[in-house]
């Protein structure tokens, strides 16, 4: 039966599904978050990969980052959560309401950038520093799809505000359905940052992104600049040097003519005298 094929939509469809439950069972920290998203990434972007081999092998390469970026978002977390009682429960007045205001804000921030973190670390190659700068940039940058990715984060939590009976639901597929849905998103904003002339192939290289690329190509053509002048100083200097070279080569020729000159006649007076 053609519900039964391989290319049905029926069964590209319980496809994702299974794919989505084999990701839950292994999305647990930070590198595990990166990997998730590499792959839904790959899932959205229309490549399917082979779920398990691609997972594990983002895990390894980004392992090291995304470990020291899960650990500093727990640590600002705990310190934002803190904050916030503090405020809350020790604070009163207009020094509470400004407080609340600042931290509203910072929050706010905070997870448009953590909810770009881990996909920028799975689809390009930066250091740390530079994917906390990028994730930020872009979130601001793509407001709009960020505010519906926050909307899609959120949609477990409305599910079991509705039925608690979307419990096994969520067990089931949990996070990688919202990352899935989120990718979808993240295709559509990463497309506009890539390199136009990068070669990605089915997306298994990691890529710069493309303002990334600009500035590294504003900061080597000023490089270059800066060496070709300094090639143009020193051929000038030989020019200089090998001129000045020439003048007193030169100088040293025509005195040598004239001593030859002075000495000649002073000969010709003494073989005079001798033959008189």
């Amino acid at each position: 039966m053609k519900l039964f094929n391989l290319d049905s939509p029926v069964m590209v469809f319980l496809t994702k599904v299974a794919n989505l439950m084999i990701l839950n069972l292994l999305t647990i920290i930070g590198p595990a978050v990166t990997a998730l998203y590499y792959v839904t990434i790959k899932m959205a972007r229309g490549d399917e990969p082979y779920i398990v081999k691609s997972y594990f092998k983002s895990f390894k390469e980004n392992f090291k980052q995304a470990t020291i970026l899960w650990i500093v978002m727990l640590a600002l977390i705990i310190v934002l959560i803190l904050d916030w009682e503090v405020v809350v429960l020790m604070m009163s007045g207009t020094g509470a309401k400004i407080m609340k205001v600042v931290l509203g804000v910072v929050t706010i921030f905070f997870v448009m950038t953590a909810l770009y973190i881990f996909p920028v670390l799975s689809r390009f190659e930066n250091t740390i520093k530079q994917t906390v700068k990028n994730a930020f940039l872009i979130s601001i940058m793509s407001l709009p799809k960020t505010v519906v990715i926050i909307l899609i984060h959120l949609l477990p939590l409305g599910l079991l505000l509705l039925t608690i009976q979307a419990l096994p639901f969520l067990f089931l597929l949990g996070m990688p359905a919202v990352a899935y849905l989120s990718s979808m998103m993240f295709v559509r904003v990463f497309k506009k940052f890539e390199p136009e002339e990068e070669d990605l192939g089915n997306g298994d290289e990691l890529a710069p992104l493309s303002f990334i690329v600009e500035e590294q190509q504003a900061k080597q053509a000023a490089l270059e600049a800066e060496q070709a002048a300094e090639r143009a100083a020193r051929e000038k200097a030989a020019q200089e040097a090998s001129g000045s070279k020439e003048e007193k080569g030169e100088e040293t020729a025509e005195e040598g003519a004239g001593e030859d000159a002075s000495e000649a006649p002073a000969e010709d007076g003494k073989e005079d005298a001798g033959q008189a």
